[in-house]
């Protein structure tokens, strides 16, 4: 037994909640049946302003963490070591004859499936250290930021369907795909949980990390697929009132 009335037992089941939670984000789709070119691109924004959202808030954690030094050094080491390997992965799997593929989908569409999939895994590293540090700091801390991550984690279940569905992918398997990107989180949650003060002190790193790559997928993939279907205007708007709930929603929970 470690951390007072805590166990490891403890910690992963909060965190493998916590990832189970991204699921939940496919369940609109059960009520949409047919997608045309449209969807498409308000799919990309609104995925696109969820991200976005997403992204401020990691770099708002990490830059307000306590107990961390130079963390906001380490946040913008994050960012930028984040948006260069999503680059460099992206021109990767570009430039490579493989055909790619998620389900029916092939090619450039299942390229950017797999970016998004890749980078929410990404980000789900962070989220899970950030479980294990918290629990490891006490009890009942750990539990409120694990039911925090567990509704967040919804609306990033939500932004990865927006992209998966309406380009093929059933809503089961977009569900699955969601709950696949947080598996993470159990992972990571359990060695931050036994090695709290260690895990802290990168963690500025982890959610700098997360955030660039995100950063990267919204303005370089996201923005401009969504405005090939969509008038700018609409996109640019769609994104803006999306992230802004969605930092609305975070600074919410976390209260």
């Amino acid at each position: 037994m470690a951390g007072g009335t805590v166990t490891i037992f403890h910690v992963f089941i909060a965190a493998f909640v916590t990832a189970a939670a991204t699921g939940f984000g496919a369940i609109p789709f059960l009520f949409i049946k047919e997608f045309d070119n449209k969807w498409l691109g308000i799919g990309n924004s609104v995925a696109a302003g969820l991200m976005l959202g997403a992204s401020i808030g990691l770099v708002y954690e990490g830059i307000t963490i306590e107990g961390v030094d130079q963390k906001t050094f380490k946040v913008i080491g994050g960012l930028i070591a984040g948006g260069t390997l999503v680059f460099i992965s992206h021109k990767i799997l570009n430039n490579t004859d493989k055909d790619y593929s998620i389900g029916q989908v092939t090619g450039a569409s299942a390229i950017k499936m797999l970016m998004i999939v890749g980078i929410m895994t990404v980000h789900s590293f962070a989220e899970g250290i950030g479980v294990g540090v918290s629990f490891g700091e006490s009890p009942s801390f750990g539990s409120f930021i694990a039911i925090a991550i567990a509704i967040h984690n919804i609306p990033e279940g939500l932004a990865i369907s927006l992209i998966l569905i309406p380009r093929g992918t059933s809503v089961r398997k977009a569900a699955l795909w969601s709950i696949f990107s947080s598996i993470p989180q159990p992972i990571m949650a359990i060695p931050a949980f036994l090695f709290v003060l260690a895990f802290k002190t990168y963690l500025p790193i982890g959610l700098g990390f997360a955030a660039g790559a995100m950063f990267w997928m919204v303005f370089k993939e996201l923005v401009p697929d969504a405005r090939e279907e969509l008038n700018s205007k609409y996109v640019y708007l769609l994104m803006l009132i999306t992230a802004i709930g969605m930092i609305l929603f975070q600074f919410a929970i976390d209260v």
